[in-house]
């Protein structure tokens, strides 16, 4: 059954190619302590939803899409027509395109068998030997890798001077675990393994009589059965490209992996082989959907094109005092474009007509390595996406004493923290000490605190930018923001960030334009530059006037409780005194109605008051819903979403394509935010539609593991992705999974150009990951993006085809340049 004759150096180097693409398509998981939503599907923006489900079904026995009964719902309910659902067939690619509409909905109503993976060797041994072998491959390699990899939380860690396979192998040779519980030999099985990752892949694959056509497939699964841990080794190799780096790491999770597989086969290879040799077929099959995977892709375009239908009617068609700017603005507030804050901006210009909010990346262009007050650790406070270019640090020289003094202080903390965990003091600590932490257990218990504003000292940067660089990152930030006129008496720029009890998966709350952390430092230093009267007097000469009683002042978000804390960083003047107590008496106020609008969405919540005690409550799995609900993002003058409710579903971006004459804005928000809005909508997706592989399970049993990632109980394998209770609400979902619908108020053919330009971003369009529409001059939806670079009218009623309408709004569009 398995290979006689050596693999050829040619084929060798094949098998090595295929395996690194294997590890290339997995999707990356960043560390807990900076969580950032990824993309999963983010190795499959090549191929449809249909392929991508049927690539996941070979590897893992689930599906990219929800099951059928969401579907059902959703038609029975009239929210997808027979309309949706016939656009859907003519958009989505697929084999037969002889579906009908009825042949669709006929289909949804039947039963069909649950989805299968091809079964490893570990599943036919287990299935043989009645011993769970692939539970023991995942307790065996957790407990190896959460000391291998572990990022502080660990007492004792393996040494990490070795590489990712050679620690493993040194850790297996003397693991007698797997020989206790069945598998004979395994320890000098590894012991004369070979030293090398590669070699180990070879070697293995030989012996497992993999092939060319089977290997991809094959490999892929390998690595997809690591879960968290394959995901965190992608992080890795992300962090080395990044920097320009390579790294083996992919290589040596494989070469772990299938060194097993190696193992089991020598040992069950006489009563497996023939079904061994079925399995190795099915990976060697070309990767077709089947008829029931592109049903539901058809109906998954359908419920997408649904939602699209109510966006068409909250766009472009705010009411006519909403489109007339004040003569100049009382307070402009810039808040991230995060979903989170349409409900706040909403709330907020509701209190007065000279109110103005605006949308941006909640890293406000400034691209920060920082350290906070009394810390040593960097946080990279920008897109992941992007190195950083600057380094900044809280306070200046003369917060020295200080800094040292709360240095001092955590230090101890950490020393008190340690030895109450340690194995020698924790019950001793127990019977001695509890008395003490009786008030802070009931304060705790009770989510009894207050509301503590952050206290760091003004962020300063390390190295001071250069006149010119400064000059240059001012202009190219407004011009970003389209805040180029009409400036307010008093700018706040607010960054967002979340605070919570008792949650592993804090980070994921903060600002994913900040790597996982709060904006507010970037907010800060921003305000500090435009406030420089000579970056000021420099960007009169390029067009940007701004007056010289405009403030801008740096602010934080709290999107947990909707608290709105100004930093005042030494700008203000007494004259200022009066419009930054206004300014905080309107956040206050907005503060209110959003957290009264949000308390309808949780369990158990009916006040205002309820939702500000959430973030306090240590027992609080569902803190807030971060971005749940997210469905579209939308790229245009404010005035085309101003008084339309998007309930909190709807990244607002502010772009003016009349102001942006080379289109080098454009191409930024749909090359960087725009990517961002994508990878944070499919990782909801995904933990909506395949919550057992992109999902980090339920919080009630999760451990931590590394400060990495989580276990669901104590063992098995680290799960990433979001946790259940962040898209489900005990009944039901809280999030709609339904890929992101990109609007933008520009000529078609200034995207076409740049989607041209940028074949990743192209493919994500193409492949219908994400939908772009374009705004026509009343900012209403006018043109589909339907791929290959070409445009179609958008549909404005139920039909498909109607609304000639729209495509002559297009032709004004195209032309207006």
């Amino acid at each position: 059954m398995t290979n006689t004759k050596p693999y050829t150096k040619a084929q060798s180097t094949t098998l090595l190619r295929l395996a690194n693409e294997a590890g290339q398509a997995i999707p990356p998981a960043w560390p807990l302590a900076a969580t950032v939503a990824v993309n999963p599907f983010l190795g499959q923006a090549q191929e449809p939803l249909a392929t991508a489900s049927a690539r996941l079904a070979r590897a893992t026995g689930e599906t990219a899409t929800m099951d059928r009964s969401w579907y059902l719902k959703k038609l029975t309910s009239g929210a997808v027509t027979d309309s949706d659902i016939q656009a859907a067939i003519a958009a989505t690619p697929v084999s037969n395109k002889e579906f009908s509409v009825e042949e669709v909905k006929r289909s949804l109503a039947e039963t069909i068998p649950q989805e299968t993976a091809v079964p490893t060797v570990a599943d036919l041994a287990a299935h043989v030997s009645g011993i769970d072998w692939p539970a023991i491959i995942a307790e065996r390699i957790t407990a190896w890798a959460g000391s291998f990899f572990d990022e502080g939380q660990a007492f004792w860690s393996v040494p990490s001077n070795k590489s990712v396979y050679a620690s493993w192998r040194s850790y297996a040779i003397h693991d007698l675990t797997s020989e206790i519980l069945g598998l004979d030999g395994f320890a000098t099985h590894m012991l004369e393994a070979p030293d090398q990752a590669r070699d180990m892949i070879l070697r293995s694959s030989h012996a497992l009589g993999i092939r060319q056509n089977e290997a991809s497939s094959y490999y892929h699964q390998l690595l997809m059965m690591l879960g968290g841990w394959g995901q965190y080794g992608r992080y890795q190799l992300w962090q080395a490209n990044l920097s320009g780096g390579e790294d083996d790491i992919m290589l040596d999770l494989l070469a772990i992996r299938i060194a097993w597989e190696n193992a089991l086969l020598a040992q069950y290879e006489s009563e497996i082989s023939a079904s061994w040799e079925d399995a190795r077929t099915r990976h060697s099959a070309k990767l077709t959907p089947s008829k029931d995977q592109e049903v539901e892709a058809i109906i998954q375009e359908a419920c997408e094109r649904a939602e699209q239908r109510r966006l068409s009617a909250l766009i472009g068609h705010a009411p006519a005092d909403k489109n007339e700017k004040n003569d100049r603005p009382n307070l402009q507030l810039a808040l991230c474009i995060d979903v989170r804050s349409e409900v706040y901006r909403r709330a907020i210009e509701s209190l007065d007509p000279g109110i103005e909010t605006l949308g941006f990346a909640g890293f406000f262009g400034l691209t920060l390595s920082h350290k906070r007050f009394a810390s040593d650790v960097e946080e990279l406070r920008l897109p992941v996406l992007l190195n950083p270019a600057l380094s900044s640090v809280s306070g200046s020289s003369s917060d020295t004493d200080n800094d040292n003094a709360e240095r001092y202080k955590e230090r101890a903390t950490r020393a008190w923290g340690r030895f109450k965990l340690a194995a020698v003091s924790t019950f001793a600590f127990v019977e001695s000490a509890s008395p003490i932490y009786l008030p802070k257990l009931i304060r705790d218990a009770f989510a009894l605190k207050s509301d503590e504003p952050i206290k760091d000292p003004a962020p300063q940067l390390v190295d001071a930018l250069p006149e010119k660089d400064a000059i240059d990152a001012a202009e190219t930030i407004l011009r970003a923001m389209s805040l180029t006129d009409n400036f307010g008496r008093l700018v706040v720029l607010a960054g967002h960030g979340a605070t919570v009890e008792n949650n592993p998966h804090e980070s994921a709350l903060q600002c994913g334009a900040c790597g996982g952390y709060s904006g507010e430092a970037n907010a800060r230093l921003l305000a500090q530059l435009l406030n420089n009267k000579d970056v000021r007097s420099a960007l009169v000469e390029r067009g940007i006037t701004v007056p010289s009683d405009t403030l801008f002042l740096g602010a934080l978000h709290n999107t947990t409780n909707d608290s709105v804390q100004i930093f005042q960083d030494g700008h203000a003047a007494p004259q200022d005194g009066a419009a930054i107590r206004q300014a905080q008496a309107w956040f206050d106020q907005a503060g209110k109605l959003t957290r009264t609008e949000r308390s309808f969405r949780f369990p158990g919540t009916h006040s205002d008051d309820d939702v500000r005690a959430r973030s306090h409550d240590w027992a609080q799995v569902r803190p807030e819903w971060g971005l749940a609900g997210c469905s579209a993002f939308i790229a245009a003058p404010r005035e085309r979403t101003a008084g339309s409710d998007f309930s909190g579903r709807s990244f607002l971006h502010n772009y003016n394509w009349r102001d942006d004459k080379d289109f080098s804005v454009l191409e930024l928000i749909m090359t960087a935010p725009v990517v961002v809005g994508s990878w944070i909508s499919l990782q909801y997706f995904g933990s909506v539609t395949a919550p057992d592989i992109f999902g980090a399970g339920n919080k009630l049993l999760h451990n931590v593991m590394g400060g990495i990632g989580v276990l669901e109980g104590n063992t098995g394998p680290m799960r990433a992705g979001l946790p259940w209770q962040s898209v489900h609400d005990g009944e039901t979902l809280m999030h709609d999974p339904l890929r992101l619908t990109v609007c933008i108020e520009a000529p078609c053919e200034a995207m076409t150009d740049i989607l041209e330009r940028h074949e990743s971003v192209r493919a994500l369009f193409d492949n219908r990951w994400l939908h772009l529409i374009a705004l026509n001059e009343s900012g209403q939806m006018a043109s589909r993006y339907v791929g290959d670079l070409e445009w179609e009218p958008f549909a404005t009623h139920d039909e498909p085809g109607d609304g000639d309408d729209g495509g002559s709004e297009e032709k004004d569009l195209i032309a207006t340049p």
